[in-house]
Parts: structure tokens; sequence; C-alpha cells
């Protein structure tokens, strides 16, 4: 019997776009489709995604994005170590009422997004080539995100001092989330973050939930 799934020998192809992803992005359908066909046909030869990720490149990270959208203040959101514009490119698209700062220190990951806002036609972008510690503008940004770069703990320093005092971090997260949450608290109370806990986003609607891990930020 053959071997099941793709052989080294056989590419893999883009999953089909499933049916809830017109729903979840609405009028900006297209532009999601444009994104995601030229993460298809690009992401892996520029190092943006691995080699196994086309089957599930809808469902386990455009959909996973776009499903956190209606949590972001409309204001300025930073997006930190965006990498191939997972989240931000995809909520950029979602909520063109945002304004979107897309912090990521690797240049030819600064090139993929500059090359995508241009193409994409989005005028709430802006790219920052940096790392968040770098980060010269101070506490501004009225909510800060970040998918799948590093435990809270490790996070926390690089995020909470970019928000402002009453702005919200919202980190896209997996399953121990919530462990995450109860392993650093000497962190949240350090950097002033409260009300931190986890939401599942998408039960019923996608077939992976995104949990967000959601905290505000109260200086004294």
């Amino acid at each position: 019997m053959a071997d099941e799934g793709v052989s080294p020998e056989t590419p893999a192809s883009l999953e089909a776009e499933p049916a809830v992803a017109a729903a979840l992005f609405g009028a900006e359908i297209d532009r999601a489709r444009q994104f995601t066909q030229a993460l298809a046909d690009h992401g892996e030869e520029r190092g943006l995604i691995g080699p196994l990720e086309l089957p599930r490149l809808w469902t386990r990270h455009v959909l996973n994005s776009v499903i956190a959208a209606p949590l972001f203040p409309a204001g300025r959101v930073g997006d930190i170590g965006s990498g191939a514009g997972l989240p931000g490119i995809v909520l950029a698209i979602a909520r063109p009422d945002v304004h979107w700062v897309l912090v990521e220190p690797m240049e030819r990951r600064v090139a993929w997004l500059s090359e995508q806002v241009h193409e994409l036609g989005l005028s709430n972008v802006e790219v920052v080539r940096a790392r968040a510690e770098e980060w010269s503008e101070g506490p501004v940004l009225d909510a800060v995100t970040a998918r799948a770069v590093s435990a809270l703990r490790t996070l926390l320093p690089l995020t909470a001092p970019l928000a402002r005092d009453g702005g919200e971090l919202i980190f896209l997260k997996g399953q121990n989330a919530q462990a995450e949450i109860e392993a650093a608290t000497k962190q949240l109370r350090r950097f002033h973050v409260v009300d931190a806990r986890v939401e599942i986003l998408g039960e019923g609607v996608l077939a992976e939930p995104t949990r967000a891990l959601r905290g505000r930020i109260a200086r004294p």
C-alpha cells in the first residue's frame, strides 16, 4: 500500500478556501485571497512558511488570525515579530479602520511585508524594521499583538512597554495559553498587566479555534 500524505517528490497544494472565509473577511475577501495565494506561491522559497503548511494555510494560519480581528480597538496597533504577516497583514485586511504597525527585524521578511502592503493597496499599515526592544516611540500603542513568537513571560518585556496605559495586549496562542499566564505571574505584575485571561475564539465556526491571551496595561 502506498504511503499516505504528500511524498517529497509531490508538491503540496494550497488548501481549498473554507466557506467561512468570505463571511469573516466580508468585503475584503478578495484581498485575503490575493495574500493567501501570494504566500502559497512564494512563502516557502522565501523562508516564510514551512513546506507542510500549504494544505492548512487557510485553516491554521489565515483564519486563525482573522478570527481575532474584532478584538482590536480602532487606533494604532503593533504586531511584534510580524514575519510572514500572520497575523499583521491578515488583520490589516480585515480591519481597515485600524492603523497597523508591523515590527520585524529580519530584512527579507520586512521586504515581503512591504511588498504585500504595496500589492494589496493597504493604506493602514506601516512596516518597521526593528526588534521590539529597539522601539523608540515609547508606550504609545493602543494594543500590541503577536502570534507564535515566544512564551508569555518572555513576550511581556518586549511588548508591554510599547502599549499605552489602558492599552491592551492580545496574543494569539496555543493550547497552553492558561499555563503561560500561571507561569508569568511575576512578569505580569512587573509590567502592570491586569485582567490576564484566555478567550477561545471561533468555536463552532473554525475547525481549529484560536486562543487569545488578553491583558490590559494599568500603570500606577
